[in-house]
């Protein structure tokens, strides 16, 4: 569980890096991103997640991948209308990519498809 949990915080980590770096080199992060949601950086997430009060990023991934079977292509925990939310991008077994919001606290998919 260790690993996994290991393996969800440096995906999480890596795919927050991208769209920072292109913002500083003056590009706008992903052609299709949404501004709807203000993002944590590194430091509030791990805040957030050594703190015990959002569920785990793979708990997260398991919800999505229920609503959406795939394979989640990004993740990003936001502040959402009620509080903390994973935005995770998912690319489905057909080719369709959604983008699923999960609760980060409940656990409850609160938005997608």
């Amino acid at each position: 569980m260790r690993a996994a949990l290991r393996i969800a915080l440096t995906a999480l980590t890596v795919l927050s890096v991208v769209p920072a770096q292109a913002q500083q080199h003056g590009r706008p992060p992903h052609p299709g991103a949404a501004p709807a949601h203000a993002c944590l950086d590194q430091k509030e997430r791990r805040a957030a997640s050594e703190s015990g009060k959002v569920i785990h990023l793979a708990t997260a991934m398991h919800v999505a991948k229920r609503r959406m079977p795939g394979s989640v292509v990004r993740a990003r925990l936001c502040h959402g209308r009620n509080g903390l939310v994973y935005v995770l991008t998912v690319l489905a077994h057909d080719g369709k990519v959604a983008r699923l919001t999960v609760d980060a606290v409940k656990g409850t998919l609160v938005g997608g498809l």
